[in-house]
């Protein structure tokens, strides 16, 4: 008899831990499976986010701040290219969860800056608008970037020349032109973002870049483009014929 209620007491003790386990564990471990056989392509984007979410938030289940996250950005990309102020506005994401997205946000960006430094840039041109959306597309404020190329038409460098506002960037043509000179640069690709989302040139961005190239051509230093970008795609001033 007492071996029968020691049998049903630890059945019993057995239910109560299995009772007491999380939910969300057995679906992480799913999530981790489908993700590991079947590859990206088979989750969705905020299943996606889970998986980024889950070393940052291990006591939790953090489907419903996956799904929170997507309804408030509009998209994987766009929560990971999202400024830390603003992911900060989001309940329930600390600072370790920012971290873990930022660090997703790096790792996209070197990939991408990584693609376009192995070949020459004229000849991955695919390359050098997935990397300038990857970088600056879901920025809130506007930056100005400048690809700096040699005469192989390879990257010496890629800098960020200003930070302006939410819809202004001051540039300086012979600012620009002074530091292709001193990198020894003979072309330059300008970059730069709407916040807005929509990438059409603006009659300032048309009159900056003429500005540009008037002042780099007698020093042999050519435009190759001026590329625009915002999360609802690219404009490419050559493209148009604006230069």
């Amino acid at each position: 008899m007492a071996r029968a209620q020691k049998t049903r007491g630890d059945s019993e003790s057995a239910a109560g831990l299995e009772d007491a386990t999380p939910h969300y564990h057995g679906h992480r471990e799913r999530l981790r499976a489908r993700f590991r056989e079947a590859g990206a392509d088979a989750v969705a984007d905020y299943e996606l986010l889970e998986l980024v979410l889950f070393r940052a938030i291990p006591q939790r289940d953090v489907k419903p701040l996956a799904k929170k996250l997507i309804e408030t950005f509009g998209s994987f990309a766009e929560v990971i290219g999202a400024p830390e102020t603003r992911l900060k506005e989001v309940k329930g994401l600390g600072d370790s969860a920012i971290i873990e997205i930022k660090v997703v946000q790096a790792a996209a960006s070197r990939l991408a800056r990584g693609q376009v430094k192995a070949r020459a840039v004229l000849s991955s041109w695919s390359s050098v608008l997935d990397y300038c959306r990857t970088a600056m597309a879901f920025a809130d404020k506007e930056q100005f970037r400048i690809l700096f190329l040699d005469k192989r038409n390879q990257l010496i460098a890629d800098e960020v020349q200003q930070t302006g506002t939410v819809d202004h960037t001051p540039v300086y043509p012979r600012e620009v032109v002074k530091r292709a000179l001193e990198l020894s640069a003979t072309a330059i690709i300008l970059v730069h973002n709407h916040p807005s989302g929509d990438p059409t040139p603006s009659r300032a961005d048309i009159q900056m870049t003429q500005s540009i190239v008037e002042v780099a051509k007698p020093l042999g230093i050519s435009v190759h483009d001026h590329i625009i970008v915002g999360k609802d795609g690219h404009a490419s001033l050559k493209g148009l014929r604006l230069i």
